[in-house]
């Protein structure tokens, strides 16, 4: 008889193979059941198999993500909102820095990458909303920024994933450096400084 998935299960197991791809340890069928208290026929029932577990590790990253992007609510300014999703990977970095480090692995498969695409969009769509309202420059080009400000902070958010930093070493050069892009393409410096200090703390907390 097949056991139901349970998804308590499902994310124990996830987790464990997570921790174990990040150390670079192997990861076979007993290995990612070991101290959990499941059998191996427990990767099948929810997985089909270990490459829909490897898949499964690599999606719950952008998964975890995607769910605290969700918690934040639009707001009538763009520019803290942008600066809130990034504090919203940050957070993610924090909380899961397994599975953070492995959401950019291409060395595993990606079941669904329009859900990962749809983390960065998030951002993409805030600061279109802020060339749209004047905030930024006219000729801004919203993908082009969005890609340089995820690409600052997803470097400060992998060196807080790999322990090479701390959250209180990388918190206040990233938000520096977010508020100078922000000057950079437009923004008054004032503003630019107010609206990231609000949106990064909303995104940090996970508050509307």
């Amino acid at each position: 008889m097949v056991r139901p998935a349970r998804p308590e299960v499902r994310t124990q197991i996830v987790e464990r193979a997570g921790a174990l791809l990040a150390r670079r340890e192997p990861v076979t069928l007993r290995s990612v059941v070991a101290g959990t208290g499941v059998s191996t026929m427990a990767v099948y029932t929810h997985f089909g198999g270990m490459p829909g577990l490897l898949g499964a590790v690599r999606q719950e990253g952008f998964a975890r993500l995607a769910t605290r992007l969700a918690t934040l609510a639009t707001t009538d300014d763009p520019v803290a909102d942008a600066a809130a999703a990034g504090a919203a990977y940050a957070a993610t970095a924090r909380r899961s820095p397994e599975l953070y480090t492995l959401m950019f692995d291409g060395t595993l498969p990606l079941p669904d990458p329009a859900a990962a695409d749809a983390t960065l969009a998030h951002l993409v769509t805030a600061i279109r909303r802020a060339v749209e309202g004047g905030r930024l420059g006219a000729d801004v080009d919203p993908a082009a920024l969005a890609h340089e400000l995820w690409m600052l902070g997803h470097g400060a958010c992998m060196l807080l994933a790999t322990g090479v930093l701390t959250f209180e070493q990388v918190e206040p050069t990233v938000t520096s450096g977010l508020a100078h892009l922000y000057r950079a393409a437009g923004d008054d410096a004032a503003r630019a400084r107010r609206s990231v200090r609000q949106g990064w703390a909303r995104g940090l907390t996970g508050s509307a």
